[in-house]
Order: C-alpha cells, then sequence, then structure tokens
C-alpha cells in the first residue's frame, strides 16, 4: 500500500472512531482533516470579496450586512451538491456531465470557469499591486509589484504540483493566508469599536437580518439627495447603478463558476470517498463560511463607518476635521470630477457642454464651472466618488496611526489577492487538463495555471486605465454574474439523475430538502445572472447574454446524454 493510501486509510480511521465517540469528537477530527473547504475561501476572499464588501459600505452603509452571508449559504449549498456526487460516484464531473447529463453543459461549464479565471485575475493583480505600492511600500514601481506577485504565485502552484507533501504545505499556507485576511480586518473593526467614536453595533446588527428596502437609497443618502433640489434624480441614478452592480458583484464574488469547478477535484486529488461526505460538508462551513463571514463583514463595517454619507476629505474643504491640510489622491480628484461633468450635462445637455468646454482651451472654464456647482451638488459628487485601498487605510488613520493603518490594512488587502491569484491559477490548470485529457500532473496543468496569471498581469496592467483598482472587481464580477446558472442549473439536474448516482441519490424528505435548498439557490443565481446582463444598458451586450444563456439551456435540452445500458450503470454508479 502507497503512502497516499495509508494516509486516505488513516484519515478513515480517524473519522469512524470520532463517529462512534460522539459528535464532540467528530467535530475535532473533522477539524483536523479539513482542506479543500480552505481552497474555497482562499478564493472566495479576494478582490471581488473585498471591492462588493467596500462598497457595500459606501452605498449601502451598515443596512447590508446580510447579503453576503445569504450568498454564501445558497452558495455552499450548491458546492455541498457538487460534493455529494463526486463522493458518491468517484467520477470526474466533467466526465459525468458529458456523459450522463449533456456535453453542453460540460463544455459550458468549463469553458465558463476558463474564462472566469482569466477575467476575475485582474483585479487580483490589481488590489494586489495597489496594496503594495499604495499601502506597504509607497514609490515600488507598480509593473514590478505586479511581476512579483506573478513569480510568487507561480513558485507556489509548482509546489502544489510535486506530490502530496507539496498539497498539505500548499493548504496549510492557504489556511495561514486566509487567517492573516481575517486577523488584519478583524483587528480594523476591534480598533474602531474602541475608538472615541465608537461602533453603532445595534444597527449594524440589525443589518444582518434580510430586508426588502435594498434596491432604495438609504436613508442618509437621501437627505443628501433632497438638497439637491431639481437634480435630486440625476444623483439618485448615480446611486442605483453603482449600487446594483456592487450588489451584484458582492453575491457573484461569494460562490462563483470557477469555485463550483474547484471543489470536486480538490476532493478526488485527496481520494475522498463517500465515507467523507459529512467531512466534505464540515469542510466547507468552517473553512469556507467562517472566515468569508468574518472578513466581509469587517470590510463592510469599516466602509460604511468612514465612507457611507461622508464627503471625502479635502474635496469640499482643503482641510479636515482637525484643521490638516489634506492632500486628495489624483484618481479622486479625477473621480469628483467626472461626477460633477455629469450633472453640468444633465442640466446643459450634451450638446451644449461640448461646445462650451469640449476643447483643451476651456479646462479653466471647465473647473469654474465645476466650482460653482451648488455645494449640495459638489458634496454629492464628494460622497459618491470611489474609493480605493488607499482611501480606507488612509480612513483608519486617526485610530492607530498611519504606520499602522496602512500596514495592516496592505497586509489584509495583498493576502487577499496572493491567496486568490494562486487559487485562480490552480482551477484554470484543473480545467485545461480536463479540456485536454491530460494528467493533472503534467506541464498541460502548468500551462493552464500561467495562461491565467499572465491574463491577470497583462489585463490589471494594460486593460484597466480606471484610478480606483478596487472598482475592477465590479466589471469582472457582472460578467461571472453572468455564467453562474450554468454550473447551479448542472448540479441540479446530477442531484436528480438516478443514472449518475444510482442507489446514492437522496430520497423522500432528503430528496426534498435537497431540492428545496437548490430551486431556491438557482433561482437567486438566475435573478442575479439577469440582472448582471441587464444593467449593462447596452442593447448589444444585453441581446448577446440572454441569448447565450437561452441558447445553451436549449442547446444542453436537444443535446443530451444517450442512455446507457444497465450494465454501464451499475457499473459507473458503484464507483467509488
Amino acid at each position: 500500500m502507497s503512502t497516499g493510501e495509508d494516509r486516505l486509510e488513516q484519515e478513515r480511521e480517524i473519522i469512524t472512531t470520532a463517529k462512534a465517540m460522539g459528535p464532540l469528537q467528530t467535530i475535532k477530527a473533522y477539524t483536523s482533516l479539513s482542506g479543500p473547504g480552505w481552497l474555497q475561501g482562499a478564493i472566495t476572499l479576494g478582490g471581488g470579496s473585498l471591492g462588493g464588501s467596500l462598497y457595500l459600505g459606501v452605498l449601502l452603509g451598515y443596512g447590508s450586512m446580510w447579503l453576503q452571508p445569504m450568498a454564501m449559504i445558497l452558495g455552499i449549498v450548491m458546492l455541498a451538491a457538487i460534493s455529494y456526487v463526486t463522493l458518491s460516484t468517484g467520477r470526474r464531473p466533467f466526465e459525468a456531465i458529458n456523459s450522463e447529463i449533456s456535453p453542453v453543459l460540460g463544455w459550458s461549464w468549463l469553458i465558463g470557469t476558463m474564462m472566469a479565471n482569466m477575467v476575475w485575475c485582474m483585479p487580483q493583480f490589481a488590489l494586489g499591486s495597489g496594496a503594495l505600492v499604495q499601502n506597504l511600500f509607497p514609490g515600488m514601481n507598480e509593473r514590478f509589484a505586479v511581476a512579483a506577485l506573478f513569480l510568487l504565485s507561480t513558485m507556489v502552484i509548482w509546489s502544489y504540483n510535486s506530490g502530496s507533501k507539496g498539497i498539505k504545505i500548499f493548504e496549510v499556507l492557504l489556511k495561514v493566508l486566509v487567517g492573516v485576511v481575517v486577523i488584519s480586518f478583524f483587528a480594523v473593526v476591534l480598533r474602531m469599536t474602541f475608538s472615541k467614536e465608537g461602533l453603532p453595533w445595534g444597527e449594524i446588527l440589525a443589518g444582518f437580518i434580510p430586508n426588502m428596502n435594498f434596491m432604495g437609497v438609504s436613508p442618509r443618502l437621501e437627505s443628501s439627495i433632497a438638497e439637491t433640489g431639481q437634480f435630486a434624480e440625476f444623483w439618485r441614478s448615480q446611486i442605483m447603478n453603482p449600487q446594483v452592480a456592487t450588489m451584484v458583484t458582492a453575491t457573484a464574488t461569494a460562490v462563483g463558476i470557477n469555485m463550483t469547478f474547484l471543489m470536486p477535484y480538490s476532493l478526488l486529488r485527496k481520494k475522498w470517498d463517500r465515507d467523507f461526505r459529512g467531512l466534505a460538508i464540515f469542510d466547507l462551513s468552517t473553512g469556507l463560511f467562517v472566515p468569508y463571514l468574518l472578513a466581509t463583514s469587517c470590510v463592510v463595517i469599516a466602509a460604511a463607518s468612514a465612507f457611507h454619507g461622508r464627503p471625502e476629505a479635502g474635496i469640499l474643504s482643503p482641510t479636515n476635521e482637525a484643521g490638516e491640510i489634506v492632500k486628495v489622491a489624483g484618481g479622486i480628484q479625477s473621480g469628483v470630477n467626472g461626477l460633477l461633468d455629469a450633472r453640468l450635462k444633465a442640466e446643459l445637455g450634451d450638446d451644449e457642454f461640448a461646445a462650451k468646454y469640449g476643447s483643451e482651451d476651456n479646462k479653466e472654464a471647465l473647473q469654474a464651472a465645476r466650482d460653482a456647482l451648488p455645494e449640495a451638488d459638489r458634496k454629492m459628487a464628494a460622497v459618491l466618488v470611489k474609493r480605493d485601498n488607499q482611501q480606507l487605510a488612509g480612513a483608519l488613520e486617526t485610530l492607530s496611526g498611519k504606520t499602522v493603518a496602512h500596514v495592516v490594512f496592505g497586509i489584509g488587502v495583498l493576502a487577499m489577492a496572493v491567496s486568490t491569484i494562486i487559487i485562480l491559477m490552480l482551477i484554470n490548470g484543473f480545467a485545461l487538463c480536463e479540456a485536454t485529457g491530460a494528467d493533472p500532473t503534467s506541464n498541460t496543468f502548468r500551462v493552464g495555471c500561467i495562461i491565467a496569471g499572465l491574463s491577470g498581469a497583462f489585463g490589471s496592467m494594460f486593460l484597466w486605465t480606471g484610478n480606483a483598482k478596487a472598482w475592477l472587481v465590479v466589471p469582472t464580477s457582472m460578467f461571472g454574474a453572468a455564467l453562474l446558472p450554468i454550473a447551479y442549473v448542472t448540479f441540479f439536474c446530477m442531484m436528480n439523475s438516478r443514472r449518475l448516482l444510482g442507489k446514492d441519490m437522496p430520497s423522500g424528505a432528503n430528496r426534498l430538502k435537497w431540492n428545496v435548498l437548490m430551486v431556491v439557490a438557482l433561482c437567486f443565481a438566475i435573478t442575479v445572472s439577469l440582472v448582471s446582463i441587464y444593467v449593462t444598458n447596452d442593447f448589444t451586450k444585453q441581446a448577446v447574454g440572454f441569448g447565450a444563456l437561452a441558447g445553451i439551456l436549449v442547446l444542453s435540452f436537444i443535446f443530451r446524454a444517450k442512455p446507457q445500458s444497465a450494465a454501464a450503470v451499475d457499473s459507473t454508479t458503484s464507483a467509488g
């Protein structure tokens, strides 16, 4: 028996013995054997989570505390479903979907995963390099920072592919990184709690209760909008469009389509089977949900406290509340100017605005027009400008000092970015191996990893020209949200396929429970997907998005997997 098989049997014995000794010993055993759930946690606690949480706090305040935990719970339902199928059958999901459900769904899932990996890598590099350049090592060359992140991530990926020892080192490293993320942001909130102003914990805890007012403007922003008079609707639209996009981002990054690909393959890599189904679900609940809840909640709290309804310092007055001169970051000033220009266009019309201020010679006149706008309008621009991790760290300086604020926040952001880059590269390696039929230990795996890394590195440097690096997570996450129903529909079909699961298919009340939970999760994912396509406000993109989703569903019904013989079904369902 090989070393890997010895380890597997030892883990099986630990679980069996612990179950016989009661729930507490079972939990203790599950905790010591956890792994794949922490991989999920490492990818979830990335740039998408940070950006989504940051802008939820800015736009919605504490009233949005419930949104991300709910999205994560529904995502865990689907991850638990694919884990159940994988551990019950012992089959690779891509092969099982193509053989038993529909090759259209299988290939759509794989291609969607690879597309999401390459797109989602961009904001991770943007945020990671931002943490290095803005928070930890001011003055560092941005392209050097991106290159350093790429090389570090590639080195870690190589250790993962070096055998069981490398996997163990890899998992320990990810647990450390996830721990750093949680501790960093928890420390920020703890510091804010014991500051002079404190935190309104009653309001914060109330924000965890789901409510139906989330599609409206928060009361604090509504009062500021009312002061703008006849342009109130303009400012309300400036809030609602980014707010909807931010909510889509927050929900899409809880569990993305690429996460659904990672979970089953990490289980197969560990050679777990049906005896480990309870461990897999426990692993998701601890390694994924708990760190996610703590980290994202802390970022929302910090952002809401620092920014919600508050003008960015230095915009309305050259000094802050302490009377100190404030140097406004270039990205913030250009963001404010963009909002003020949009306000002028709403008053004058695009043609008159272009005629008055369109040429380079009219820059001074344009600035004078901005300065002449009512204070209520300038205040709204200062409130709504897109902040970056530099501003969030800067807002904490009064609580802990400049050095501590930037170091603690920077370390948390950097750990988020690095862990997610590593996992996205890892998933892409697995996906390319599945697409080509190559072994996961081959060079094909490494090529797949590098493709995602290079896409993120070059994309963050050359495709994104926005000043707020954190905002890059919003458009990329909306793309990912549009793909998510492909995975959820697929897993729903797998859990209800007797051809695939055979005697392991849930029955009776257990089947009803699974289906109710999956239908709720599926409806949620479809809603988020449709909204993400609709809010593009571009007819061509809407037509392509809606048409692609409808086409995949129709084609998957037409090109269903061919029925197998009874002997073939028996042989596949008895695997594992």
